[in-house]
């Protein structure tokens, strides 16, 4: 069978599409292939900074001859719909062949597609995937209508096996196909031939060009690693600007560079940052001081001068840009200096947060309000969580965090330290913002927690408040992702509290400054809050595996706006139903429920109460009694406690006497007395089944 080998050579494709473009090639060509009948074994796809590459290999030499049998209308159908079939299915009336069925005559057509070299179908393909390449952003040049994301000089497309390789022939806007390629840009221009994808990759390695852009960071990452170490220093790591540098060069070569004496003095987050935005320079630190003294850069060729000038012209406009930097942090710091952080946060009065919940001032009144009410139950002093609210989003006006938005709150920390604020105030500036994704860090210092948790409650109450709630797909205002960070930090925290209660005393600071704002107080959300926060919890604790009708059994509970005690519950009950005597429980625990409910609604009352060990008949009867007067014994004081274990391995020992009961007494006794002492024995099983959670919710 032949491999199939494509290349794309164009100027350069931005870093940020290549991996996703080499993926929608690969989709593109192989779901077209197996579309048109042509199978493959393995295919991978690659690429650079000037080229899109794609190998297919045990390509089917032709597409197979197919016969398809296609079913038409009745012999006596009208003469239109006959026609119509005739050329839907391609053939001619003399090709159709008319059978009996059990609804008559019926013509049918044999059609068969004979096979087809694969040359041609690559072919056909290959330009479909050209001209509907879906780039996110593309161009033409010259006189030609084709669109790329820039000028498409050359199209490769080579078919081989054994016997030899062919040009798959195909033109595209000018452009033929041939077996050429070039190599790197400035060291190898001249264009070659390559007769395989093996030979393709090494020519091209000979040429100055890594294809594989795996490859190229995993040399770029040994070599600069390297290359800090034999400086007595570490590279700090950043995959996402690795991944990206990777995308910019064909031909790898590592450098590093010196940082100006006047800028190491900058927080080194500062430094990073500056340097990954403006230049993609990885930042390189000494582990004994933990200060960013140098910096790594990656050149696309080699020089005479082994890179001295290329490292000359990247230092001055790194210190162009440094001193920019410096120029933010010494300016934020004079601010500091004459107004503290509270004076630099005044100009947020004129910053609108939403245009029905007031400016980002009155938000902090909020905040610092619920911080107050919050930080008793965190471990926090209210008069620390206060300070820490009022000042926690200062840095939003410093002119570091308008040049650099993504180090609001780290920022905020260091200006914190500058004013002198201490006792965990600083760190609960920069952490009030956690987590900002499923994978990030929550807060755990009691100050921290209490804004943070008053940060995004508020944030909450806030837009319910004026019934702007996520919708579909849409959440604009990242409610969600609020949510989450709610539910995280109470339950990594092991925070035991009263959401309903914090919902109402923000809701309560929201109606009282924004316009529009409806009062929690009169029920009008805070419920609506409280389930979407449930709905949230079942997302983050589903992908822990906990079962969804588990955590709503245990949702439909009291209490359940203490998220800790409702998980905690949750993880008992779960585990109780991964045992046999769990799972059987709840076979009994529905049969007695279904019994009982049908005598209700039969005989028009409850069987709520009355149960008596006097009217048993059996000795399954009074074992049962026996069994609920220990287990309600061991559950109730166990649910006071909240020892939910306890309560489930005490409710799941009831299995053994329940499945007896129901094995030897007739429930529906012909004596009226015993018959009502068995329905309320039943009621008396789910009442304290129930006790625990609600079981009625249990799936299966």
């Amino acid at each position: 069978m032949p491999d199939l080998l494509i290349e794309l050579f164009s100027e350069e494709i931005p870093a940020r599409m290549q991996r996703r473009a080499a993926r929608d090639l690969k989709k593109m060509v192989t779901d077209g292939l197996v579309d048109a009948g042509l199978t493959y074994a393995s295919a991978a796809e690659f690429s650079t900074p000037r080229r899109l590459a794609l190998t297919v290999e045990g390509v089917l030499a032709a597409s197979p001859t197919t016969v398809e049998e296609r079913k038409g209308p009745r012999a006596d159908a009208p003469q239109k719909a006959i026609e119509g079939f005739l050329r839907g299915a391609g053939v001619t009336r003399d090709q159709l062949e008319e059978r009996e069925t059990p609804k008559g005559a019926v013509f049918f057509a044999r059609i068969e597609k004979t096979g087809r070299p694969a040359a041609d179908i690559i072919a056909e393909v290959l330009e479909h995937a050209v001209r509907n390449f879906p780039w996110p952003k593309s161009m033409r040049w010259g006189t030609g209508a084709l669109r790329w994301v820039r000028p498409l000089h050359s199209i490769l497309c080579i078919l081989g096996d054994e016997a030899g390789t062919e040009v798959v022939p195909l033109e595209i806007d000018g452009i033929a196909a041939a077996d050429r390629t070039a190599g790197h840009r400035f060291h190898a221009a001249d264009r070659f031939s390559v007769t395989s994808f093996e030979d393709y990759v090494s020519k091209l390695k000979r040429a100055f060009v890594l294809l594989d852009p795996a490859e190229r960071a995993d040399a770029i990452w040994h070599d600069a690693t390297n290359l800090a170490f034999a400086n007595g220093l570490e590279v700090v790591e950043d995959r996402d600007l690795l991944a990206e540098v990777a995308g910019l060069v064909e031909w790898p070569v590592v450098l590093m560079g010196q940082i100006g004496d006047d800028f190491l003095g900058l927080p080194p987050e500062v430094l990073q940052t500056s340097m990954k935005e403006h230049q993609k320079f990885f930042s390189v630190r000494n582990p004994k001081t933990g200060r960013i003294e140098r910096f790594i850069t990656v050149a696309n060729r080699e020089t005479a001068d082994v890179g001295a000038t290329i490292l000359a012209g990247n230092e001055k406009v790194l210190s162009a840009r440094l001193a920019d930097a410096k120029f933010f942090w010494d300016n934020d710091l004079r601010t500091i200096e004459a107004v503290g952080l509270e004076g630099m946060a005044k100009p947020l009065a004129q910053v609108t947060f939403h245009n029905k919940l007031g400016t980002q001032a009155e938000r902090i009144v909020r905040i610092e309000a619920l911080a107050r009410e919050i930080a008793p139950l965190v471990g926090a002093k209210p008069d620390l969580a206060a300070e820490a609210a009022r000042i926690a989003k200062a840095d939003l006006t410093s002119e570091m965090v308008y040049e650099f938005p993504e180090l609001q709150g780290l920022m905020g920390r260091y200006y914190a330290q500058a004013a002198g604020h201490d006792d965990g105030v600083p760190q609960a500036c920069e952490e009030h913002y956690a987590p900002l994704g499923p994978s990030d860090g929550v807060p755990t210092a009691p100050v921290s927690v209490a804004v943070a948790l008053a940060d995004k409650i508020d944030t909450l109450t806030g837009f319910w408040a004026i019934d702007e709630k996520p919708t579909g797909s849409k959440d604009p205002f990242a409610l969600r992702r609020a949510a989450l960070g709610v539910i995280r930090i109470v339950l990594e925290n092991q925070l035991t509290a009263s959401l309903t209660g914090f919902i109402k005393k923000a809701g309560g600071l929201v109606a009282e400054n924004s316009e529009g704002a409806a009062d929690p107080t009169a029920g009008h959300y805070a419920a609506d809050l409280l389930s979407f926060l449930h709905d949230r919890l079942k997302v983050y604790l589903r992908d822990q595996g906990v079962r969804h009708d588990i955590i709503d059994a245990c949702i439909a509970m009291p209490g359940n706006d203490d998220l800790t005690l409702l998980v905690k519950r949750a993880r008992a009950l779960a585990e109780v139903l991964q045992t046999d005597d769990g799972e059987n429980l709840i076979q009994g625990f529905k049969r007695a429920n279904n019994i009982l409910t049908q005598a209700e609604a039969a005989d028009g009352v409850e069987y709520s109460y009355g149960a008596d060990v006097k009217f048993a008949e059996t000795d399954a009867e009074r074992a049962l009694f026996e069994a609920l007067d220990r287990a309600e014994a061991a559950i109730t004081p166990a649910m006071k406690a909240e020892e939910f274990g306890k309560a489930m391995a005490a409710m799941a020992a009831l299995r053994a006497p329940i499945d007896a009961f129901f094995e030897t007494v007739k429930i529906n006794a012909d004596n009226a007395t015993v018959r009502r002492n068995r329905l309320n024995l039943l009621s008396r099983i789910t009442r304290l089944c129930t006790s625990v959670a609600d079981l009625t919710r249990i799936e299966g």
